[in-house]
This record gives structure tokens, sequence and C-alpha cells, in this order.
């Protein structure tokens, strides 16, 4: 029996959205090593930027949806594709960071933390070191 591979988050064509795109990557991998079904994932839109990752259970499809404000949050998916914010039910928050690491968010997602909503950070804020932190979560900055 081959092992199920999750799929590969693709690139997004905007320079700036894609720079979560190691992040996310990263997230995608560790949930996959663990064994979480990753059925499709996607980064978009911005304003602020977000990814969104639906996973597969015998019971629901879920989804763990980022974004650089809030951090992570996950609930059922509802709707949601490539160029339009994912809706989902019975939302929980992940909290802790805003850039949590891959291990603390599948811990979180398969204990079913939820924390109250809160915001890390403004989109707008072009020089709180974001950016910076974003780019030390990349799979080459976490596998160094």
């Amino acid at each position: 029996m081959s092992e199920r591979r999750s799929p590969v988050l693709a690139h997004h064509p905007d320079p700036w959205v894609d720079q979560i795109h190691g992040y996310v990557t990263h997230v995608v991998e560790t949930l996959g090593r663990a064994g979480v079904r990753v059925e499709k994932c996607w980064l978009d839109p911005a304003g602020p930027r977000d990814a969104t990752i639906v996973t597969r259970s015998a019971s629901a499809d879920r989804a763990l949806v980022w974004d650089e404000e809030t951090g992570w949050r996950v609930g059922l998916f509802v709707s949601g594709r490539q160029g339009e914010r994912t809706s989902l039910a019975d939302i929980s928050y992940l909290g802790g960071d805003v850039l949590l690491d891959g291990d603390a968010v599948l811990d979180r997602f398969l204990s079913g933390v939820s924390e109250e909503r809160r915001a890390f950070r403004s989109h707008a804020d072009l020089t709180d070191g974001f950016a910076a932190r974003l780019a030390s979560r990349s799979p080459s900055a976490v596998a160094a």
C-alpha cells in the first residue's frame, strides 16, 4: 500500500501573497507526516493574506485557515477556493501566536484547542518585523 501524500501547495502569482508559501507549506507537510488527510490547500486573497488547508476525515471536511492578523482557526469547511475567502462553520481559534510552528498547529488542531479570537497584528503595519519572522518559518529555515 502506498503512502498518501498531501497536495503540493501552489505558488501564488502575487509575490506579496506568495511570501506566506514557505510557512504554509511547512504546516501542510507537518500535518501530512502526522497522517492528517489534506485534500486541498491554497493561498489567497490579500488584505489580510490568508491560506486554507482542507482536511478530510470519516465524519466531515474541516479546514484550517490562517491569516496574518489572527493566526490559525479551524472549522467545518462550508465553501472557498483560490480567489475568495474561505467560509467556515463552528470556528475555533488555535491561538498561541500568529506564526505557530507546524508541530504546534498539529497539536492544537488534534487536541481541539479553542481560544478567543485575537488580532496579533495589523496587516497594514509593514514595519513590525513580521516579514523577518515569516521568512524564518520557511521550510529551508526550519530545516537549518
